[in-house]
Formats: C-alpha cells, sequence, structure tokens
C-alpha cells in the first residue's frame, strides 16, 4: 500500500481513532481477477495548470491539478489534465455516503440529512443536530469514532471553554456522517462498533451506491482523517455521481437536494464557501481534504477539480469557473461571489486599519482555452440559431 491512514497525535498508525484496528482496504486484487488496486493519483506531468496566483502583479505561484465537466447525461465535456485518473475523494463523497444509509433505513431528513453529508465547523447547530441523530437510535457521544477535536467555530469554542468542556468527537467535522452511519448501522441490526469496518453493512452499502451513481467501482480504499473507508474513483465518475444527486435522480436524492436547498448552512457554516456557493447559486457544492471539490446544478451538470498538492485555494474557483463556461451557470450570478469562496491574497493594511487585498487568483492557461473554446461554441450555436450570443467568458484575468 502507497498511502497511509492519517494520524492524530494520540492515534498510532494502522489504528483508527481510540486504538481499534483501522479499516482494511477492500479494493479489487488482481489475484481475484480484478484490475489491479490503484497505488497513486496522477502526476504533475500529467496535470494542467488550473489557476495562478498574482501578487502585486507579480506571478508567485501556480496551481496544477485536473478537472472534469460532465452533461447530464454524465458524459464528460470538458477534460483538463488526467480526470481518468483515481484520486481520494475525500469529503466530496459524503452525499453518497448519506445516500447510503437512507437505503439501508437510517429516516434522514430535514438537517439531519444535511448533517450527514456536511464538513461542519461545529456551529452550536451543527452539534445539535448532531446530538439528536444520535439520541434517536438510542446511541451517544461515546459512539462516535471520530477524533475529538474543539469547534472550528470561534464562538462555540468560547461557548463550550466557557462550560469548562475542551474536546470531543461531536465537534470533528465528520461528526454528522457517522452518526448518520451510527443509526444505519443500528435500524439495520448490525453492531453499531463496526460501523467503519469496510465489511460492515453501512460500509458495503456506501460500496454500492458508488457503484450506482458514479458508474465506477472504487479504485483503492482507505483511511479518511475521520477514520473512516474513503474512496478512489475517477474525478469523471465522481462528477457524475453528484450530478446525479443534484439532479435528484433518486427519492433519496431528492430528498437530500431538499434538505440542503432548505438548510445551506448546516453543510459548513454561516458565511463558508459551500454554503455561500449553495445560498446564492442554487447547486450542491462540497469540498474535500487535499484539494478536491464537486459542484453539481440541479440539472445534472457537474464539475470535479483535485490540485495536484492538496491545495484547496483554486478547486472551487476553477469548478465555478468551468460551470460558467460550458453554460450551466451564469457569470452574472457567479462572478460576485468569487472573491467571497476565493482565499484572499493579502499584504499589509489599508489606512483603516483592514487587510489590505495586493492580488488575486487567476485562471490558468488550461482553463483559459476551456473558457474561451465554450465562448466559441455558445457563440456559433446562438448565430446558429439566430439569438444574440452573450460571449461571457466568466474569465478573471
Amino acid at each position: 500500500m502507497s498511502e497511509s491512514p492519517e494520524t492524530t497525535p494520540a492515534q498510532a498508525p494502522g489504528t483508527a481513532p481510540g486504538g481499534a484496528p483501522a479499516p482494511r482496504s477492500t479494493a479489487p486484487s488482481a489475484a481475484d481477477g480484478d484490475p489491479p488496486r490503484a497505488r497513486a493519483t496522477f502526476d504533475a506531468g500529467q496535470a494542467v495548470e488550473l489557476a495562478v496566483v498574482e501578487r502585486s502583479g507579480f506571478i508567485e505561484s501556480r496551481h496544477l491539478g485536473s478537472a472534469v465537466v460532465v452533461d447530464p447525461s454524465g458524459a464528460p465535456v470538458v477534460e483538463l489534465g488526467a480526470p481518468g485518473e483515481p484520486v481520494f475523494t475525500r469529503s466530496c463523497l459524503k452525499p453518497l455516503q448519506a445516500i447510503a444509509c437512507m437505503e439501508l433505513g437510517a429516516p434522514l431528513s430535514g438537517d439531519a440529512a444535511v448533517l450527514a453529508s456536511a464538513s461542519h465547523r461545529a456551529e452550536a447547530e451543527h452539534v445539535e443536530v448532531v446530538e439528536r441523530m444520535l439520541a434517536s437510535v438510542h446511541v451517544g457521544e461515546r459512539d462516535l469514532q471520530c477524533p475529538s477535536v474543539q469547534p472550528a467555530d470561534p464562538d462555540n469554542l468560547v461557548a463550550v471553554r466557557s462550560g469548562g468542556r475542551a474536546t470531543s468527537p461531536l465537534y470533528f467535522n465528520c461528526s454528522g456522517k457517522h452518526a448518520a452511519f451510527l443509526m444505519a448501522q443500528k435500524l439495520a441490526g448490525e453492531p453499531t462498533g463496526d460501523y467503519l469496518d469496510p465489511e460492515s453493512a453501512i460500509q458495503r452499502r456506501v460500496g454500492q451506491v458508488i457503484k450506482h451513481y458514479c458508474g465506477e467501482r472504487s479504485a483503492a480504499v482507505g483511511v479518511d482523517g475521520c477514520g473512516a473507508p474513503v474512496h478512489a474513483l475517477s474525478l469523471t465518475g465522481l462528477a457524475r455521481g453528484i450530478g446525479a444527486v443534484a439532479a435528484g435522480s433518486t427519492p433519496e436524492a431528492r430528498t437530500l437536494m431538499d434538505a440542503i436547498q432548505r438548510s445551506p448552512w448546516a453543510i459548513e457554516g454561516h458565511g463558508q464557501p459551500n454554503t455561500l456557493a449553495i445560498e446564492e447559486l442554487g447547486v450542491l457544492a462540497k469540498s474535500g481534504a487535499e484539494g478536491v471539490c464537486v459542484i453539481a446544478t440541479p440539472t445534472g451538470w457537474a464539475v470535479a477539480v483535485k490540485c495536484l498538492d492538496g491545495s484547496s485555494r483554486p478547486t472551487m474557483f476553477t469548478a465555478l469557473e468551468l460551470l460558467v463556461a460550458v453554460g450551466a451557470l451564469d457569470a452574472a450570478d457567479v462572478l460576485p461571489i468569487l472573491d467571497d469562496v476565493t482565499p484572499p491574497v493579502t499584504g499589509g493594511t489599508r489606512a483603516d486599519g483592514s487587510t489590505a487585498i495586493v492580488g488575486t487568483l487567476v485562471a490558468g492557461e488550461a482553463v483559459v482555452a476551456a473558457l474561451r473554446e465554450w465562448a466559441g461554441r455558445r457563440a456559433a450555436d446562438a448565430a446558429g440559431s439566430g439569438e444574440p450570443g452573450s460571449g461571457q467568458e466568466g474569465e478573471r484575468s
């Protein structure tokens, strides 16, 4: 195995949080007559320039990676880099994991459905929903097998510290997913302590859901930062699967999307990038660790992006630019929120004491080429139909 489980200071390699054995790989093996296990994602030679960072008129960083846009049928229409190579999907897979819990019998709806898909900041409301999820099947905080951390939300951090509490697994950003796993496992009549085992009922169902929605099997299975199994898929498969969710292609997908659109705060937090994208654009937006991001529209258009070095800075920016390029989103809607979902390039302070912005993130050469190609296509289509073309590329340069 080329990848190693992520560890916390109290977690030894090869163990899950709390010292339990780490989930073992269930990836296909050559000995079983299946394709050999994938051992790595794409490399720098296969990647393209997704975005560059300009500071004071000087390009100081270049973000390399891969990206793909699929249409509502799941077919790729833009392919940059190596989107067919596997990547660990990280938290981008959570909507499909939530659907697996629903299929196994977990009655997820409303805020609980969103928390099952969330990478939350442990705002007080997040924690309250997770506690209700656990109580609904008569389990509790001690049954969670994700790491124990402090709340990322500063207001709740102050509140829990003043109450004499330091850390809890409830505050881990994946606690809603873990609560949903526990609900599904308990209601299926299976041992709740086994919910992270790849051979458990809920994790087997996750694999089935992946194959159904994404149209492919996992290329590898490792251990995510929260201790749960993490699946490697192609960006194309990931985009296809999340596009099907956003389009409400099944009753479970419709339930989840309705919940996300009603409570976008729950998927990340008030004022956070994924929440803002959902609120302002009506999309399903989900970012994951190590530079993975997926966004899909209710019509089924979807984009998946992986930044090769694991940086999250260019991913949502690139994803939104590409959805504008193919006409799945309107540039007039996207441009106003780009600065809010992209980390700023700062330098010093203004006269009023506020932080000065001295640079910006700009689309890389590969993305600019895609924007121009699709702008040309749309203009040609508009000319052929006798309608005026907008010519909008959505490009920030």
